[in-house]
């Protein structure tokens, strides 16, 4: 692991692996997880590596080996894209193949609006249309992170995110400022000024997202692609992701049916 202290004071770890030559990918997690559960564990270092190509894996403030303030104003998809550039600067990497999911998507999506320079490709996985919706239930989320008895949330999606927090030994409070902090509904209308390849990818029985090709069909040029019978959570260790990814990295998409 290395680290780096971002303008605000924040020190954000990451992973560097693999061959410095190449062009970097940059995957950004999801909420309540890591660099490792959500990169690592589930086969996508192992893979890069069989690829030959250069990982930078961090973890966004509030989660991991990451810093973990309790201040809601730390957040947000601005401060989280920030972050993202600041570790391209800092590694002195050229354009990256940016790849996130979930949370890590609507960071990724961030960055690649402020600083599109810094993005070679983009993947935005575990979204769809619902990132074009405003929050259903504000609060809830943070709720569930600072309940003292899990018991006491009542919506089995929320719980379940809170045991994985819970099993990742991760900081309730700093979760739960995260989720905190000002965050709008992506402006369907800025979307258009997007110029670099982009892979919108979910499940298909991934509530949370919505359809992905309804998030697709606001950019120009990018492709949407649906696994079949995966979920929110099934999806990340899923080989049809990883191949929808690297074929997507590779220029193949367009062979989809």
């Amino acid at each position: 692991m290395a680290s780096f202290t971002a303008s605000d004071g924040v020190e954000i770890a990451y992973d560097d692996l693999g061959p410095s030559g190449s062009r970097a990918a940059l995957l950004v997690h999801g909420f309540a997880s890591n660099r490792v559960e959500n990169w690592k564990r589930t086969g996508w270092y192992a893979a890069f590596e069989r690829r030959g190509q250069r990982l930078i894996a961090p973890d966004m403030r509030g989660h991991g080996e990451s810093g973990k303030p309790h201040e809601a104003e730390r957040y947000g998809r601005a401060r989280i894209a920030r972050d993202l550039a600041e570790l391209i600067e800092h590694l002195g990497l050229g354009p990256v193949d940016l790849i996130g999911f979930s949370m890590g998507s609507g960071a990724a999506l961030a960055l690649a609006l402020e600083q599109p320079d810094l993005v070679a490709t983009l993947t935005l996985g575990g979204v769809g249309g619902r990132m074009l919706e405003p929050s259903r239930a504000p609060g809830a989320v943070a709720f569930a992170m600072e309940a003292e008895n899990p018991d006491d949330i009542g919506v089995p999606l929320l719980r379940s995110f809170r045991q994985f927090a819970d099993e990742q030994g991760e900081d309730r409070l700093a979760l739960a400022a995260c989720t905190k902090a000002p965050s709008q509904p992506v402006d369907p209308d800025s979307l258009f000024a997007l110029r670099m390849p982009v892979l919108v990818v979910a499940g298909s029985r991934d509530d949370l997202a919505g359809d992905p090709q309804a998030l697709a069909d606001l950019i120009p040029g990018a492709h949407a692609v649906t696994l079949p019978a995966c979920d929110h959570f099934s999806a990340i260790p899923h080989a049809l992701l990883k191949a929808a990814v690297f074929d997507f990295l590779d220029g193949m998409l367009d062979e989809y049916p």
